[in-house]
């Protein structure tokens, strides 16, 4: 039995039990709805760090009881200044179950169950379970291969889409100052892989100007990461770079600065060096704060109904001042996600096979981080380069240096590629001709 007492659910009474001039054209007033989300719903919070633990307490504290959250990370000390679940006593510990725990004791009721694992190890049928997905993720694929695993679990009836297998996602993204939310209805509305050209990939720094015309804090601290730790092996032979290893980043701080003194460049930080070797932005507190209540809000209408969701993008900075924008994201009708057409792609027969995998890892349309490729030729299928089996790579690694004519690709081959980013394999038709830019 629930620990409850008077009065303490009236603030979620206020808006399930009665109506209003936003509230969705389905929306009832009822005393049952508080105890569909106390008793019957079920949510799944992906990542319990600094968006994952204030989306804990705020659907707990909204009334939802029954939550599960995913999370593959453990503590660090330098969590404890914003991912508030966690004390110094809790260092090392897994953040899904210390979140989990603290849900547990801190909100008499909440049923929180913890996951110390990857999206990935778990298949449809485990997802199926939820109601609805929130997302707190500091990874694209991560947030692609959630996206890819609830489109393939949609249903279809004479073309026409089930709507009860459709879960729905709602996502907050944050970077400084800046931040997002979005809820995304799969099948229905735009995608992760719709909106895919919002992420563009990773910039790096030219190694010329790294080495010789350095002229920001950050490339002095990159020349220090690329140069001089393979150079000098400060911590010795063959060891590599800790992001979160004090001595190592001290080690790099040092260094930095000392180069950054030779060219006059100011700006060089404990934090800044911290992101540019680990490859983050420095997350703030209070912008965790804001997208995560964004979110379950989101999360909260959904589940009641009691007003009409996101449509379906909104974008949150502060950096001077409040400023809030909402747009409507649109559905890409060749989506390479949602879409379930096959992609066309146009290469030339002389092109290489390292073409093709340079092209869907730079291609702002693919994005993607380590394809493999496969096909069927006279009825058999060819692996014609994998990454994922260390053994396979090594044996298919020259055809990367093939053209497609010796490979026997044609016009209208179909290629399977497999890659981090999706959990099932996306299929591209080769069009000979004139390369795609």
């Amino acid at each position: 039995m629930a620990v409850t007492w008077s009065g303490r659910w009236n603030h979620v009474r206020k808006v399930t039990e009665r109506t209003g001039p936003f509230a969705h054209p389905d929306f009832e007033p009822s005393t049952e709805t508080l105890q569909f989300l106390q008793e019957v719903c079920h949510i799944l919070v992906i990542g319990a760090g600094g968006l994952g633990c204030e989306l804990l307490k705020d659907l707990a504290l909204l009334g939802i009881r029954n939550i599960d959250v995913i999370d593959m990370d453990t503590i660090d000390v330098s969590n404890l200044n914003r991912q508030f679940l966690f004390r110094p006593k809790d260092v090392g510990k897994t953040k899904a179950e210390t979140a989990a725990n603290f849900i547990n004791l801190r909100i008499p009721g909440c049923n929180v169950t913890a996951h110390f694992a990857k999206i990935q190890d778990f298949d449809a049928s485990f997802y199926r379970k939820f109601h609805i997905i929130v997302c707190g993720l500091d990874s694209i694929i991560a947030r692609r291969w959630i996206n890819g695993m609830l489109i393939s679990m949609l249903s279809y009836e004479d073309g026409e889409l089930d709507q009860s297998s459709i879960i729905p996602m709602v996502d907050g993204g944050t970077e400084g100052f800046k931040g997002n939310a979005r809820v995304i209805l799969p099948g229905m509305t735009a995608c992760v892989d719709c909106t895919l050209d919002l992420y563009p990939p990773q910039v790096n720094f030219p190694l010329c100007t790294i080495a010789h015309t350095p002229r920001l804090p950050e490339h002095c601290i990159e020349y220090v990461r690329i140069l001089l730790w393979p150079k000098e092996e400060p911590f010795g032979a063959g060891v590599a770079i800790d992001g979160d290893d004090p001595a190592h980043v001290s080690w790099i701080l040092e260094k930095s600065q000392e180069r950054a003194n030779e060219y006059n460049i100011s700006g060089i930080t404990y934090r800044l060096t911290q992101g540019v070797v680990k490859r983050i932005i420095p997350a703030v507190a209070s912008t965790n704060a804001v997208i995560a209540a964004a979110c379950a809000t989101e999360v909260f209408k959904l589940a009641t109904s009691c007003c009409q969701p996101l449509n379906n993008y909104m974008n949150f900075t502060d950096i001077e001042g409040v400023y809030t924008y909402t747009f409507e994201a649109e559905k890409k009708d060749d989506c390479v996600a949602c879409s379930q057409k096959p992609q066309n792609i146009s290469f030339c027969e002389s092109d290489k096979l390292q073409d093709i995998l340079t092209y869907l890892l730079e291609s702002t349309t693919y994005q993607m981080k380590s394809p493999s490729i496969t096909t069927a030729i006279n009825g058999k299928n060819r692996t014609l380069y994998m990454q994922s089996v260390k053994s396979i790579e090594e044996k298919t690694r020259a055809n990367l240096k093939k053209s497609l004519a010796e490979l026997e690709l044609c016009s209208g081959q179909e290629l399977y590629v497999a890659d981090p980013t999706t959990p099932s394999s996306l299929t591209f038709i080769l069009q000979m001709g004139t390369k795609m830019e």
